[in-house]
């Protein structure tokens, strides 16, 4: 594939999977709101409905790769045992690097979860989105280590160091394609399901008594959130700098998640009006910060709720794209 016509980089030749394709599944970027993909797929798998192509972008691809490696229920339980300070715990800053984040502690989380696993090894064909650093392209990363496809899938620009990948620099795939459906459709999917969580711009509203939107919600160093003595234990002052706000103001890591937003949801508008799913469940999950992981519970509910109510559609729209005698 030219490179330079279509914008978007396909890795490397896709691994040869015996299975004939039948239901693409696109899960979206979102940060913390991407718990929310864990309720749409239990959901689907209460259903019966098993996708065969699976695409994610950032916390989608994290999804979408530990539903194929088998391992979803065990990343629900470790989004359900997430507090504030655990998950600083996981955050090893950095001054002088290309990230705030080193990312050293979340790889160890990962390997002790996916070990040396490879795309090929998963069921069916999987696809993680980043975008090149240097030329701004489209990469879709199907074949080599899913830890490393993973990563760079969510390296956030500033916040988590690029990954070198195959002579690229690759970043957060949110960049580019926040919602993948394309990929999934190009691999040969009947009908495509996207998971946007991007579409409530309703919930994004202010909270009682603040003056801006609340879109990072993780303003942690504020002395009513964490006692003093807790804040020690778990600070450092570059910590306290990022995430510390004035009572009616964001934080800085709250102005760069912000930022992201703004462009994850002009973009998700763009990509699907060219790029139309199928299917497009989209979670009531506005109102809770990107950075809200802590609220595992309440956005694995949500993306429940949101799967529950396209059933009816889904059910109706395989009767379409995947007849009985398509087999």
């Amino acid at each position: 594939m030219d490179e330079e016509a279509c914008d978007k980089t396909i890795e490397d030749d896709s691994p040869k999977h015996p299975h004939k394709p039948g239901i693409g599944l696109a899960l979206g970027s979102g940060m913390a709101r991407g718990f929310s993909h864990i309720g749409v797929l239990k959901v689907l798998r209460r259903h019966g409905i098993a996708p065969t192509i699976v695409t994610g972008t950032s916390i989608g691809a994290v999804v979408g790769a530990a539903y194929l490696a088998g391992k979803l229920d065990d990343l629900e339980s470790w989004a359900l045992s997430l507090n504030r300070m655990k998950i600083l715990s996981y955050m090893d800053f950095r001054v002088r690097s290309a990230g705030l984040v080193g990312g050293h502690r979340l790889q160890a989380l990962l390997k002790q979860n996916f070990k040396d696993m490879e795309i090929e090894d998963l069921p069916y064909p999987f696809i993680a989105i980043a975008s090149d650093l240097i030329t701004g392209h489209e990469v879709w990363m199907r074949k080599g280590s899913l830890i490393e496809a993973m990563t760079a899938s969510f390296s956030l620009p500033g916040v988590f160091p690029p990954v070198e990948r195959n002579h690229r620099l690759l970043i957060d795939g949110a960049l580019v394609n926040p919602v993948p459906v394309a990929p999934a459709q190009a691999m040969g999917a009947r009908m495509t399901i996207a998971v946007d969580l991007n579409a409530d711009i309703m919930g994004k509203s202010a909270k009682p008594g603040q003056t801006y939107q609340t879109v990072a919600g993780f303003d942690i160093f504020n002395d009513k959130d964490v006692p003093p003595d807790q804040q020690k234990k778990i600070s450092s002052p570059l910590t306290r700098r990022l995430f510390r706000r004035q009572e009616n103001n964001p934080s800085l890591f709250g102005v760069m998640v912000s930022a992201l937003s703004i462009v994850q949801d002009r973009l998700t508008r763009s990509r699907l009006a060219g790029d139309p799913p199928d299917i497009h469940i989209k979670p009531y999950i506005g109102h809770i910060g990107l950075l809200e992981f802590e609220k595992a519970a309440e956005l694995i509910a949500l993306g429940e709720e949101a799967a529950e109510k396209a059933i009816p559609d889904i059910k109706e729209a395989m009767e379409v794209f995947l007849p009985p005698h398509y087999s």
